[in-house]
């Protein structure tokens, strides 16, 4: 394309991988260029290394950037691997009620020695109606936020009971800790959370202990884009497959936890027109399989663990496997043995067909003549029929992969896409039609450059008090208004989903509904 050829609303896509940094520019539904750069400890010039590639194929077009979107895993993986982390006060809005289990119970030791065990529990809460059993005491709080300030926590998370049907108590109690405590980030659960107390409480205080963190690396980003000479609006890929601003990701960076695996399967439903589906996403650490349903993820029915935290994020449903294009392969006393240890974004220099001296997955495709890469004269001493076997086990673990996310005996169609997928060379068992996508290898880059945008609800209503068309009426237009102040175009905005899961343990009629909201971003008002 010449740079004479004019451009509108072009986006920027990226995925920050633990292995690459891939990257498209997008027109329309059209890919017009991709490019794929190892990623660097410092994301921010991981990003720059990738987008300099991009304009390099297509120069001219810095000033046509009409929003950039990013997927990546690193808040989630600061929390599994225990760094950067912020200690968090827990103050929970509740008694004299839920009393019998206090905060951050069944958490693991090592985790709760750096976040602290710094648990405040004060009087104030409501019933599920949203009327109050007990009144905030502004002094009991008064208290605690002067014992927090003393601690030097610069971190709040601040629970109440059913706080998504009453979250202005929430609000009220951080309003008091906040005027104690002005640098520290505090968070309320009915922001991050559903209905269920533990699960949104563990959710408050993993986000907020990623906040400080969160900053950091979207300060990093935002920098990298003014060295870039790009000024469009930054946008952050959330686990659900759309897209939050990047004020709400520093806000909210726990809702980004999976957004690499949604990226995959996004971008794999867009590259080849297909809504129902399991997509094989094989990058350099890891192999994700999760399944398409109406072309979205399938969100998983299970509480999700976070590093051995149970939360109630909303998640997509994908098993992860220690298997990738950087996995080290042994073999001892004739046992072969893939990982679960990877080179990760070291394979070009570690790995044999880069002049390195450690065995990997990769080198097995080259070997076998699946690939070209690197110099495969390097690799004619490794034993055919063992480059066979090894190849043989990896089929035989990402086929065991894919039978465990299909609902049931009979073969379904799957894609198979990330640069990784160069280690599978045959069809696959339980598949009945194969897809591999133009662009595969940067499949998550496109996922994260047609992320909608969306609105969300979940909360309780009382079906005998209204009825329920008219609590359906509500939720939708809730979550249509939460789509619409998210930065969707109001003419794009469909509501996609509705839950209706009826509070059979209560003797009333209440229903917690679940209602979202998407729409394509309104690039127009992006700007």
């Amino acid at each position: 394309m010449s740079a004479a050829t004019p451009m509108r609303d072009l986006r920027l896509g990226i995925d920050v991988g633990g292995t690459n940094t891939d990257g498209v520019i997008m027109q329309g539904s059209k890919v017009l260029c991709s490019a794929k750069r190892p990623t660097r400890s410092d994301v921010g010039g991981g990003v720059i290394d990738v987008v300099s590639a991009l304009f390099e194929k297509l120069p001219g077009t810095q000033g046509r950037i009409r929003a950039a979107m990013i997927g990546t895993t690193q808040f989630v993986n600061a929390f599994v691997q225990r760094q950067q982390l912020t200690p968090v006060a827990a103050v929970r809005v509740s008694l004299p009620k839920t009393d019998g289990v206090p905060p951050m119970i069944g958490w693991p030791r090592d985790l709760l020695s750096i976040l602290g065990e710094h648990i405040y529990m004060v009087k104030g809460g409501s019933f599920y109606t949203g009327k109050e059993y007990a009144a905030l005491d502004p002094a009991e709080l008064e208290s605690v936020a002067k014992d927090i300030r003393d601690k030097k926590i610069m971190a709040i998370a601040v629970v109440s009971n059913f706080a998504p049907v009453r979250a202005d108590i929430e609000q009220q109690a951080a309003a008091i800790l906040a005027r104690f405590n002005p640098q520290a980030d505090i968070v309320c659960s009915a922001s991050v959370g559903g209905l269920g107390l533990l699960d949104r409480e563990n959710a408050a205080i993993v986000n907020a202990s990623l906040m400080r963190l969160s900053r950091k690396v979207v300060d990093s980003l935002t920098q990298a884009f003014a060295r870039l000479n790009i000024h469009a609006p930054l946008f952050l890929s959330q686990n659900d497959g759309t897209l939050l601003t990047a004020d709400a990701a520093v806000k909210f960076p726990v809702l980004t936890c999976s957004a690499g695996p949604t990226n995959s399967i996004r971008g794999a439903a867009f590259l080849t027109g297909l809504s129902e589906a399991i997509v094989v996403d094989i990058g350099g650490t890891t192999t994700d399989v999760g399944f398409l349903s109406r072309g979205f993820p399938r969100e998983t029915a299970q509480p999700h663990f976070i590093g051995g935290v149970r939360t109630n994020f909303r998640m997509p449903d994908v098993l992860s496997i220690a298997l990738g294009g950087g996995t080290r392969v042994r073999s001892a006393a004739g046992q072969i043995t893939l990982g679960p240890d990877s080179v990760g974004y070291r394979l070009t220099e570690l790995g044999r067909a880069f002049g390195g001296a450690e065995l990997t997955a990769t080198d097995i495709a080259v070997r076998l003549g699946n690939a070209q890469l690197g110099n495969a004269d390097a690799l004619v001493d490794i034993d055919l029929q063992f480059a066979q076997q090894v190849q043989e086990a990896i089929h035989r673990r990402i086929e065991d992969a894919i039978d465990q996310m299909k609902t049931n005996s009979k073969p379904v169609p799957a894609i198979l896409v990330g640069g990784g997928s160069i280690l599978v060379s045959r069809d696959l068992a339980g598949v009945s039609v194969l897809h591999r996508p133009q662009h595969w290898d940067v499949t998550n880059a496109v996922g994260a450059a047609i992320a909608r945008v969306s609105g969300r609800v979940d909360r309780l209503f009382d079906y005998d008090a209204g009825g329920r068309e008219a609590a359906l009426k509500l939720a939708k237009q809730e979550a249509i208004n939460a789509a619409l102040a998210a930065g969707a175009s109001a003419t794009s905005i469909e509501v996609v989903d509705i839950v209706e899961l009826p509070m059979t343990h209560m003797r009333s009629s209440a229903v917690q509904l679940k209602v979202r909201a998407v729409g394509d971003l309104d690039l127009g008002a992006a700007q």
